[in-house]
């Protein structure tokens, strides 16, 4: 029965090839957004937890803000610290430096987003002050020249990006090169290797697009005014780290007189803090393109309010012929349903290629999984039956002898 019913459904949509499309098409765009967001965040998720493995147990991160509060929603995640000014200082970076369960201590102190050379200048940049530990603790390997040291920190060398070497300078190695910053020339000495770490990472930083100097350099530019985004402390001893962020915590909330305007997060606990934000916006974000769904399933029953319109007569013949109301029904919905699932199949194989497009052509690195591959054909399902069932109810219910007159 299902067979025969697929059969004419396929012929019946065959017959009005560009409005079938056209009506799958709020299907199609819903399913390949939400399956492309979900697998955005999905793969962001994964490379927080890859990066934050890479970084080690032993690493604290400290941030401004009161990031997790046990009061909030979202499992404790405090939306507004996302939203605040930093609350680090400068003698923060000081005096945790000077604690003896800290081994490193590398703050990012952000100065300007723009950089330039005699040939050019660019303006998405991230230009950091931060220490000479940065590549050990980061685990950043210096492709080309060297990182700054303790002994030529009060010196105007920069490190900077794989990106920004080839933006501005359109070469692989321009170490020995002048980059100007705030009107300050400064002398490159080393170009960081290529990585997969964005502005969503672990770090905060993405690396490609840095251009990294002594933290003392990146406050006498910016006036002694800091704007740090986070300090990154590793403990002395693995096995105490818990000691290393009471003690870190203790000394960075004298320095702020008492009051908790700050986080001092484990490596997993940033991890979460991190997924459940991503949580909420990828969920915020798939609930806007569902909406589409909701377009599309109305689309649907409206073509399919007229199909039956346009085929009374063909209805009227087959229930003179002896179909039942059920047969009608049921010839309506799978109508419906190889609308949808169809509209489904196509969305979900354009979703892949954009994933394999975004993985070629960009630094993300989304992650699709089958379940959620099954997910999206079983909500092109339900949306078949759903705004389906409407219009089957009409057709089943239609008199016969006033559908063969047409009416």
């Amino acid at each position: 029965m299902f067979s025969g019913n697929f059969k004419m459904a396929v012929a019946s949509l065959s017959q009005a090839k560009w409005r079938s499309l056209l009506t799958m098409l709020g299907i199609i765009i819903g399913i390949s957004s939400v399956v492309t967001i979900v697998s955005l965040g999905e793969g962001l998720k994964h490379q927080l937890v890859g990066q934050s493995g890479n970084l080690g147990s032993d690493i604290i991160t400290v941030r401004s803000g009161k990031l997790v509060n046990q009061g909030s929603s979202a499992g404790g995640l405090n939306l507004l610290a996302f939203l605040n000014t930093s609350t680090l200082k400068p003698k923060d970076v000081s005096a945790v430096g000077k604690l003896r369960s800290v081994s490193a201590v590398v703050p990012m102190d952000f100065v300007t987003s723009s950089a330039q050379t005699t040939t050019g200048q660019a303006d998405n940049l991230y230009v950091l002050g931060t220490s000479s530990q940065m590549p050990s603790v980061l685990r950043q390997r210096v492709a080309y020249g060297s990182f700054f040291t303790s002994d030529n920190l009060g010196q105007n060398f920069v490190v900077i990006g794989s990106g920004v070497a080839q933006r501005l300078f359109g070469e692989l190695n321009p170490v020995g090169q002048t980059i100007t910053v705030h009107g300050q020339d400064f002398i490159v000495q080393g170009v960081l290797a290529p990585s997969t770490g964005g502005l969503l990472s672990a770090a905060q930083t993405d690396f490609n697009s840095g251009v990294f100097m002594s933290f003392d350099n990146a406050l006498s530019l910016s006036g002694n005014t800091a704007n740090i985004l986070q300090i990154l402390v590793r403990s002395k001893d693995p096995a105490q780290v818990s000691a290393a962020i009471a003690s870190v915590n203790q000394t960075i909330l004298h320095n702020h007189d008492g009051q908790q305007d700050f986080s001092v997060l484990r490596q997993s606990e940033l991890v979460n803090a991190a997924g459940s934000a991503l949580n909420l916006i990828t969920s915020f974000i798939s609930g806007i393109a569902a909406v589409s769904l909701l377009v599309g399933g109305i689309g649907i029953m409206d073509i399919m309010l007229v199909s039956v319109s346009e085929r009374t007569r063909e209805i009227g013949v087959r229930k003179a012929l002896g179909a039942t109301n059920r047969q009608i029904l049921n010839q309506f919905m799978v109508e419906g349903l190889a609308l949808t699932v169809c509209g489904g199949l196509i969305g979900v194989v354009l979703s892949l290629l954009i994933n394999v497009a975004l993985r070629v052509y960009t630094h993300w690195q989304p992650a699709i999984s089958w379940p959620l591959l099954g997910l999206a054909v079983v909500v092109s399902v339900v949306v078949g039956i759903v705004f389906s069932a409407a219009p089957a109810l009409k057709a089943a219910r239609k008199d016969p002898i006033n559908a063969l007159r047409g009416e």
